[in-house]
């Protein structure tokens, strides 16, 4: 007779989880997921805002005839540190691909035949695995981005699309983290349909600062090589207030939304969401400030980077919280 596993005792109406160890590896495996993605992006600003990137002067090598940083080349400390983020492509790719793996064998009903891949991708569920497949297949795409963009010669168009790239992996990483702490099926509204449609436009506002703000890096002084730098050639201070003004813009959008929700919703779990939004909106504006009036020391900047990511983590956190009951 197969055994049957434990079952843990559940709220009346509850479906009760025959795999609750499993399910909780899937989320451990997620929110990884989200971490590594977060990091690399710190490590490609790294990268930049160190003059690296052109550490390794060619791709798929680091150097002709090497994969890795040779004693003799002539970019000195450089080398490390942007062969240092190819190297992290790996791990981020092995995480996507456990994630993925986690979401198709422990989101949906449990198979005796694992093996039936088929079966396995009929029962997993869609709101995992979409956004699963979107981390593992971005970053081959990223890694390829990469490529170009070292055969370019750090273009700055290029070297923007790999940065926002990253935001929507690391959006699409965070959604399959929070949608897997809700039940499987359509996720009814918990606020008016109205709030939902402006948190939409926030985050679509979210991605016009995200845009500007690359642009601002690409006009500044932190082009991405030491040597022969490579920029979009505007003026940084037109740039910045226009980042600016597009920040002030997204601010009022939070705050409408986290009003909204305050006032329609059924708990405070979506105004709490979007009260983080806000708190993580202002610790960046704070940073943007003083990077812009220190003369952008790369430090600085960097830690801009990172909240640019966290940001991106506390929206998708906000909206899927505008869908809890």
């Amino acid at each position: 007779m197969r055994n049957v596993p434990h079952r843990s005792p559940t709220a009346v109406g509850e479906t009760p989880d025959p795999y609750p160890s499993a399910v909780t590896w899937m989320r451990r495996l997620l929110l990884l997921n989200v971490v590594v993605e977060v990091l690399i992006v710190v490590t490609g600003g790294l990268v930049r805002l160190t003059g690296s990137g052109l550490g390794c002067p060619t791709w798929p090598q680091c150097v002709p005839g090497s994969y890795t940083p040779v004693a003799h080349q002539a970019e000195g400390y450089h080398r490390y540190i942007e062969f240092g983020n190819r190297t992290l492509t790996g791990l981020v790719g092995w995480v996507a691909l456990a994630a993925l793996y986690a979401v198709w064998r422990w989101s949906g009903p449990q198979r005796e035949q694992w093996y039936a891949v088929w079966r396995g991708w009929g029962s997993a569920r869609r709101d995992l695995v979409v956004p699963a497949v979107v981390v593992l297949a971005g970053v081959v795409a990223q890694a390829v981005i990469g490529g170009i963009t070292v055969l370019t010669g750090l273009n700055p168009l290029i070297v923007s699309a790999h940065f926002l790239v990253s935001m929507v992996l690391v959006a699409s990483a965070s959604l399959a983290y929070y949608r897997s702490q809700l039940p499987a099926g359509p996720a009814p509204l918990a606020v008016h349909p109205l709030v939902h449609r402006l948190g939409l436009v926030t985050c679509v506002v979210a991605g016009v600062v995200l845009a500007l703000g690359t642009v601002v890096t690409g006009s500044g002084p932190h082009s991405g090589d030491a040597e022969t730098p490579a920029r979009y050639g505007f003026d940084p201070r037109t740039i910045s207030w226009l980042h600016a003004d597009a920040v002030m813009l997204f601010v009022g959008l939070v705050v409408a939304v986290w009003l909204a929700a305050r006032l329609t919703a059924p708990t405070s779990l979506p105004a709490r969401g979007w009260a983080a939004v806000f708190g993580v909106t202002l610790l960046q504006g704070a940073v943007g400030y003083t990077q812009y009036f220190t003369g952008l020391p790369w430090v600085v900047v960097l830690g801009h980077m990172l909240l640019a990511s966290l940001l991106v983590v506390a929206l998708v956190r906000a909206m899927v919280a505008l869908r809890r009951v």
